[in-house]
């Protein structure tokens, strides 16, 4: 008679993942054998060190590593890496096969709450760890995360993911199940033959297929449906192809809330190429940062030459450095490397390409017409630039210690995505080509300082919020 797992008596948390890296496809041959699957490159780190910090980036509290042959390079993986901050516990296949009871009831012990079970082959998305907790918090106690190809993909966030049982040819390579059912376990094998919900490689040899069956008989097991166009995912990797895959749809995934219409439609399109090709090159986000700098500042030089066609080069080695000022967030996000020092020099460089192109463009003019005007307005809008940049870096520094008012958090906001938003470098292109550089230093010059004085009224100190 099948047993009765016992029901949680509180709501349970899921902080705990246990990863099964000697589950996760060909074996390791030698030290980081590029054919075994948590040692393959995706988008410049290992799938088990992105498995890792993606959900350390979710909230995890503590990641358990179910390792056999692979474990010394595993660790090396991870040994002295300033990303990592979260617990992650060695346990050696020789004495915790994950095939065996007793090693599943060993766990129980380390674990509060539930726990994630998922193979050493899979890369996912930082959203859909995040699901998870939030389905575990809300009292769903044991759930299956299954793929079941594009043609039953799902586009829905959150619940609407979630169904009350596995749909016909549905793959679950992800589980979470209760500490409390750990113990429970015994036997093997990929759950009972007529079974919906088929088990993926990794975790078929272990004892849970068979706690989820009883749970599926008892009714108290949901399905996480997840597909490539959902922003939920995962994906196997197992070889080449699946890792160009993967990277892939890492980069699609990379879009901003700030992204502007030249960069959702260009921008982004022709970067992901430069990104991997950096992530290729080992360049940091901040290197990055400088080649996109000094691409800009070669737009300038190009400005004060003051011809028809440097004006047109100068514009398009702007748009260029635009493209590659994409680059070095996507490499940030891509490996976990993102920091404060690196926004803020992301947004120096920005500003001093700006005021490079504003000069130079105000010198071009004066050379060619003998007008002061024209560094008249050059001046004004260097010195706007230089203005936002201070009061921007203001407004950050309020938003990191707290606005005094919420309405003043909601209009700084709006108004620093502007700044951020790329659509600029279209505009000096149109100027250039049209040949009306003169009309755009007019328009730099005023638009410069009105969005200096807007942002200055908008976090000064006495500002009251809306009634």
């Amino acid at each position: 008679m099948a047993q009765t797992l016992p029901k949680p008596t509180k709501t349970l948390s899921l902080d705990t993942a246990v990863i099964l890296a000697s589950s996760g496809g060909v074996p390791s041959t030698g030290r980081g054998a590029e054919g075994s699957s948590p040692f393959r490159q995706v988008a410049g780190l290992s799938v088990f060190q992105r498995a890792v910090f993606t959900l350390q980036r979710a909230g995890f509290s503590q990641v358990l590593v179910l390792a056999g042959e692979e474990e010394d390079e595993l660790r090396r993986l991870l040994k002295d890496d300033p990303r990592l901050f979260i617990p992650v516990r060695w346990r050696p296949t020789r004495e915790f096969p994950p095939e065996e009871p007793k090693t599943w009831h060993a766990l129980a012990g380390e674990v509060e709450g539930a726990c994630l079970v998922l193979g050493g082959h899979l890369v996912f998305t930082g959203s859909l760890a995040e699901l998870l907790r939030e389905q575990v918090r809300n009292g769903q106690t044991a759930l299956v995360v299954s793929s079941a190809g594009d043609h039953k993909a799902t586009r829905g966030t959150g619940a609407q993911n979630l169904q009350s049982s596995p749909a016909d040819g549905s793959v679950a390579d992800m589980l979470i199940v209760p500490a409390g059912w750990l113990g429970h376990c015994g036997g093997t094998g990929a759950g009972s033959p007529g079974s919906r919900l088929l088990i993926g490689e990794a975790l078929r040899s272990t004892p849970l297929p068979g706690l989820l069956d009883q749970a599926l008989v008892n009714g108290g097991l949901r399905t996480v449906a997840t597909s490539a166009v959902s922003p939920h995912w995962y994906q196997e990797v197992r070889d080449a192809p699946g890792a160009t895959r993967v990277e892939n749809l890492l980069l699609r995934s990379l879009t901003s809330e700030l992204d502007g219409v030249v960069d959702r439609y260009f921008n982004r399109k022709l970067s992901g190429t430069l990104t991997k090709l950096f992530l290729r090159m080992g360049l940091s986000p901040n290197a990055i940062t400088i080649v996109s700098m000094v691409i800009g500042l070669m737009s300038a030089a190009c400005f004060a030459l003051g011809s028809y066609t440097a004006g047109i080069i100068g514009a398009l080695l702007f748009q260029f450095s635009a493209i590659v000022d994409c680059c070095d967030g996507e490499v940030a996000r891509l490996t976990f490397t993102e920091s404060p020092f690196g926004a803020q020099l992301d947004i120096t460089a920005d500003n001093i390409v700006h005021m490079a192109i504003f000069a130079a463009i105000a010198w071009a003019q004066y050379a060619s017409h003998g007008e002061w005007l024209s560094l008249a307005l050059g001046l004004c809008a260097v010195a706007g630039v230089a203005g936002s940049q201070w009061l921007v870096d203001r407004a950050r520094r309020l938003r990191r210690s707290g606005w005094s008012q919420p309405d003043q958090a909601g209009r700084s906001n709006a108004l620093l995505s502007h700044i951020a938003n790329r659509d600029f470098s279209l505009v000096l292109l149109a100027f250039a080509v049209t040949n009306t550089l003169d009309w755009f230093l007019r328009l730099a010059a005023i638009g410069s300082n009105i969005f200096w004085v807007l942002l200055a009224w908008i976090t000064r100190p006495s500002a009251p919020a809306r009634v």
